[in-house]
């Protein structure tokens, strides 16, 4: 089976670099200048010279997102992975600079991207939120971040770690980054992410990039049912059948009784051709 490939061509038509390196290194022999929804309207249907393919796979912006939604059922996909989100949780231990920097780095992504903090420390919370205003007027995509953290950032201060955590799970976040004394204690109890980064140390942008497993995960409150990208994606199940002789006749009676539960003659007849005539 072939794998293909579908980058954004770029400002100057010839793809990123970077991404053309890693598709080398992956084994890609046909990589497609093709971005945003027409790539996966291209994908799902094909074209003079695009292959249509069988499932499509990987992250984008919301139009992406759309697209794959409105295309899932003549092609497979992996999931709904985007516009981007990221959830920290954390407490009074927390490293008011990085929790910031997350924020930030997170809110660079796309003007719809997610950037929020859930804390029962009301001094963390300041902290943070002088810290963005900060550190902001220095960062490269300045505007980009403003228009995120206006349109979906936010701060909120509740009374414990469980009330957090309890929120956290009905949002369902594509990241959940846990920046508290005691990290793991609360692993366990995390029922909707796609992601967990535990303590300091496992930065989300570290994860986008060279840490743990893949990085398309799913988003939009999606956690609650989807799992990231993984080498399942890429395989299928085919059941098999195969009953014969005395097998067949025990089941047979216990089969006619259901299908003729459901008004389904002709598949208890179809059963009953099959048994022995008695005598």
């Amino acid at each position: 089976d072939e794998i293909v490939v579908a980058t954004p061509p770029g400002p100057h038509s010839t793809g990123s670099p970077a991404v053309l390196a890693a598709a080398r290194v992956a084994g890609i022999e046909r990589v497609f200048l093709l971005g945003g929804a027409q790539a996966v309207a291209a994908l799902a249907y094909g074209t003079e010279s695009v292959p249509r393919v069988v499932k499509i796979v990987g992250a984008g912006g919301l139009f992406v997102t759309l697209a794959k939604k409105r295309v899932y059922g003549d092609v497979g996909i992996d999931g709904l992975n985007g516009p981007t989100e990221t959830l920290i949780l954390a407490d009074e231990t927390a490293t008011p600079a990085l929790v910031a920097a997350d924020l930030l780095a997170q809110a660079e992504h796309d003007p719809l991207a997610t950037a929020l903090l859930i804390t029962p420390s009301l001094a963390l919370a300041e902290a943070v939120a002088a810290e963005v205003r900060r550190c902001l007027p220095s960062r490269s995509r300045a505007e980009i971040v403003r228009e995120a953290l206006a349109g979906q950032g936010a701060i909120l201060v509740v009374p414990s770690l469980d009330e957090a955590l309890a929120l956290a799970d009905a949002y369902a976040p594509e990241h959940l980054c846990l920046l508290v004394a005691d990290p793991w204690a609360l692993v366990g109890r995390v029922r909707n992410a796609g992601g967990i980064f535990i303590g300091e140390g496992s930065s989300e942008a570290l994860g986008d990039y060279v840490a743990g497993p893949s990085h398309v995960m799913p988003t939009g409150g999606t956690a609650r049912f989807a799992s990231p990208l993984h080498v399942r994606d890429f395989m299928k199940v085919t059941s098999i059948l195969a009953v014969a002789g005395p097998a067949a006749g025990r089941l047979a009676p216990t089969a006619m009784a259901i299908a003729r539960a459901e008004g389904l003659t002709a598949h208890a007849a179809a059963l009953a051709a099959r048994q022995p005539e008695e005598g």
